[in-house]
C-alpha cells in the first residue's frame, strides 16, 4: 500500500492517505512529549518500538472481539488503519490512583481503585484536553448518550483484556487513555496507538514504572523500559495461543 498525501501529523504520529480512501497509513514517529507539547524529547526507535507494541495488542485485542482500526503492518514503524471519524473525547481507564488524579484527590499514588474509573477528556490541545462530565458532553453536543455508553463498555472490555495480557507477564495496568473514532459504515472503533505512551505501566513486584513517566518525571531508561514492555507483551500474547479464544 502507496503512502502519498501527508493528512495530519501530530505529537507522536504522521497519518498518510493511501490509494484506498477508506485506508490510511500511520507512521509512529520518534518524538516523544509531554505536559501537552511543552516538554519535548526523541529517542531512536521510539516509533518501531511503539508500533511493534501497538501492534501486538491489537492482535490480542482481535482475541477479545474488540473491534479496532488495524489492519496490518506495513513498515517496522507504520500499519495500515481503517479511516475513521475520531470522536473527539479521550477516554481514561483508571484502576488505580496515579498522575493527575492522584494530584487531584490528595491521595498518594498506587491506591487500588475498588471498580475501575472511566473518565472522559475534550480533545482540545488548546484547551489542554480538559475532564468533561458525562452531562457537559451532552449538553455542548460533543456525543449523545447512546455513543457515550458504547465508548465506556468498550474501554471496560479492554481493560479486562488487557490486564489479562499484562498480569500474565508481572506488569500491573495502572491506567490507559484511548481514542474512538467512526468507520465508514458508522461502526464506533478503537483507533490510534495503544502503547506505553498512553498507559501507565508498573512492575508487579517493584512498581517500577515502564512507561512514559519515565520521562515526564526524567527517571532515565526510557527507551530500555519501552523494549522491555515489547519483550513482555510479545511473551504474553504467547502464553496465550489465539486457538484458546
Amino acid at each position: 500500500m502507496e503512502k502519498k498525501e501527508l493528512l495530519y501529523e501530530g505529537k507522536a504520529k504522521k497519518i498518510f492517505s493511501t490509494e484506498s480512501q477508506d485506508l490510511v497509513l500511520m507512521e509512529y514517529k520518534n518524538s516523544l512529549t509531554a505536559f501537552n507539547a511543552l516538554k519535548k524529547g526523541e529517542f531512536e526507535g521510539k516509533g518501531e518500538l511503539n508500533c511493534q507494541i501497538s501492534t501486538l495488542i491489537f492482535e490480542w485485542l482481535n482475541r477479545h472481539q474488540i473491534h479496532h482500526h488495524w489492519i496490518k503492518n506495513i513498515t517496522t514503524n507504520s500499519m495500515l488503519v481503517q479511516k475513521t471519524e475520531i470522536i473527539p473525547l479521550e477516554v481514561v481507564v483508571r484502576n488505580r490512583i496515579a498522575g493527575s488524579l492522584a494530584k487531584k484527590m490528595g491521595i498518594e499514588e498506587g491506591q487500588k481503585l475498588e471498580t475501575p474509573l472511566v473518565e472522559f477528556y475534550f480533545k482540545k490541545d488548546e484547551l489542554n484536553d480538559p475532564f468533561l462530565s458525562d452531562d457537559q458532553i451532552i449538553a455542548f453536543k460533543i456525543s449523545d448518550q447512546k455513543t457515550l455508553e458504547i465508548l465506556k463498555a468498550e474501554a471496560r472490555k479492554i481493560n479486562l483484556a488487557l490486564i489479562h495480557l499484562f498480569k500474565s507477564v508481572g506488569i500491573d495496568l495502572v491506567d490507559f487513555k484511548v481514542e474512538f473514532g467512526r468507520n465508514k459504515t458508522g461502526q464506533i472503533l478503537l483507533s490510534d496507538e495503544i502503547s506505553p505512551d498512553n498507559m501507565r505501566l508498573w512492575d508487579s513486584l517493584t512498581n517500577e514504572k515502564l512507561d512514559k513517566d519515565r520521562f515526564r518525571r526524567d527517571l532515565g531508561n526510557i527507551k530500555e523500559s519501552y523494549t522491555l514492555v515489547l519483550e513482555k507483551v510479545k511473551k504474553g500474547v504467547q502464553l496465550e495461543p489465539e486457538s484458546r479464544h
